[in-house]
């Protein structure tokens, strides 16, 4: 064995890991074909939500007549915006590269595409290497399906959008989960004419179906149209629009973004050389200490089947150093791992949806609001959004919650707290809340239930 650790790709997960073993003494490769940070800090995370807070600012800007402000014309300068962005992401892509120098010299790092030729054993960079543990952070890429026409309809994914210097005249969107709602939102607010398609018969289809309608509304109110419950059956270019052709009519634009969801980088990775296990969607199969069925060879991040965000990512790599140094702690399923779409207003949520709870026969209590009884939604004009927490009848503990509102990514965090403490909705009810914060809402939402009634 020529090194102790092999880890394959430099993501969320990957490189604090590669990092952390080095610095506990264990010789390590990292391979990295692309860019150092993963999806998050090149294409996913940090350059999208830089680009939002740019399409709120114009979005503020344009609607600040409502709080009796008047701005003005407003224009966005799309090619600034891009810059902004790609600035952003070169410090961050820069604080990763100087992490890894810090690591020292019991960490290698390979610019290299990594694939197994064998148990354990991997080519990178025209050599290979073999190592008793070898970590799988391989990411996954926008999946692209199999549509007549699509692929020269110029088609472009979350990357490629991000870009353009132009605002697209009208931008059609492919999908309603997380990733296209975010960008219809942010390039109505740029300036573009915006449709969104999805088969589905509502926005955000993980989500309960009230948290779905709330988000609906705010898009219908800003001009974005939707195509609901309707599947797209050919994409085509006619001269500078491309047409997407629906079983009810068809849909003309400027530019479409495809955002269906994303598929593993497993395609190339020699799982069958190295006996690794892949499911239906090619995703790596692991069990709660990240084991593949590969001995010696365990997957993190994108790349294995469950929710594909950044901090579950960090979190595995948490995890699964902790085992590879022998120490207890959680494991893979006893982790609570909340969501945020970062539209304007955010939806957020944590534990089970109702829909679940339903479905698996937990008994709960509800309790719901409107976001805007919240004092502070009103004084800022935020009222946007409903917030919705159900609670356990016999022990009091919070099943699952959910918040659509300004914020709402920041607020889930409370509930967040209080569910891995294992205390109950009472610290919440009982807990001193700055008045007037969008915070105290979440007391004035679990009070409604009447067993904590005043």
């Amino acid at each position: 064995m020529d090194v102790d650790v092999i880890v394959i790709g430099a993501g969320q997960a990957g490189m604090p890991l590669a990092a952390r073993l080095a610095a506990a003494g264990r010789r390590v490769l990292l391979a990295e074909r692309k860019e150092l940070g993963g999806t998050c800090v090149n294409t996913g995370c940090t350059p999208t939500k830089t680009m939002i807070a740019s399409a709120r600012a114009a979005h503020v800007a344009r609607t600040a007549r409502r709080l009796g402000v008047e701005a003005g014309e407003v224009r966005v300068d799309l090619a600034a915006v891009v810059r902004r962005k790609d600035d952003v992401v070169r410090q961050w892509r820069d604080s990763v590269e100087r992490r890894l120098r810090e690591a020292g010299e019991r960490l290698r790092l390979v610019r290299a595409h990594a694939r197994f030729v064998g148990p354990r054993e991997v080519e990178a960079g025209g050599e290979r290497h073999r190592a008793e543990v070898v970590v799988v952070n391989a990411g996954a890429r926008p999946m692209m399906p199999r549509l007549p026409g699509l692929d020269g309809a110029g088609a472009l994914d979350n990357r490629t959008l991000m870009e353009l210097t132009d605002v697209p005249p009208h931008l059609v969107v492919l999908g309603g989960g997380y990733i296209g709602c975010e960008f219809a939102q942010m390039f109505r607010r740029f300036g573009s004419e915006v449709t969104l398609i999805d088969h589905g018969d509502r926005l955000l289809a993980m989500e309960d179906a009230d948290t779905s309608d709330a988000i609906k509304d705010v898009f219908a109110g800003e001009g974005i149209r939707l195509e609901l419950s309707a599947r797209v059956e050919s994409v085509a270019r006619d001269g500078a629009e491309v047409v997407a052709r629906l079983a009810r009519g068809e849909v003309r634009g400027s530019h479409l973004l495809v955002a269906v969801g994303r598929r593993p980088n497993t395609d190339d990775l020699g799982a069958d050389a190295a006996g690794i296990a892949l499911d239906a969607h090619g995703f790596i199969l692991v069990d709660d200490h990240y084991r593949t069925s590969a001995e010696g060879v365990y997957a993190v991040g994108d790349v294995t089947p469950g929710p594909q965000f950044t901090h579950a990512s960090w979190d595995d790599h948490r995890l699964l150093f902790d085992h590879l140094m022998g120490r207890g702690g959680r494991k893979r399923s006893q982790r609570l791992v909340p969501v945020t779409a970062f539209t304007d207003p955010q939806v957020a949520r944590v534990g089970l949806t109702e829909h679940e709870a339903r479905a698996k026969g937990v008994a709960y209590e509800k309790a719901a609001m409107p976001f805007s009884a919240i004092a502070r939604a009103v004084e800022t004009g935020e009222r946007a959004g409903l917030l919705k927490a159900l609670i356990d009848p016999a022990t009091e503990r919070v099943l699952g919650a959910a918040i659509v509102g300004a914020e709402a990514g920041e607020l889930i965090h409370v509930f967040v707290a209080v569910m891995q403490a294992g205390a109950t909705a009472r610290a919440v009810v009982d807990a001193e809340m700055v008045h007037p914060t969008f915070a105290e809402g979440l007391q004035s939402l679990l009070l409604r239930l009447p067993r904590y009634t005043l």
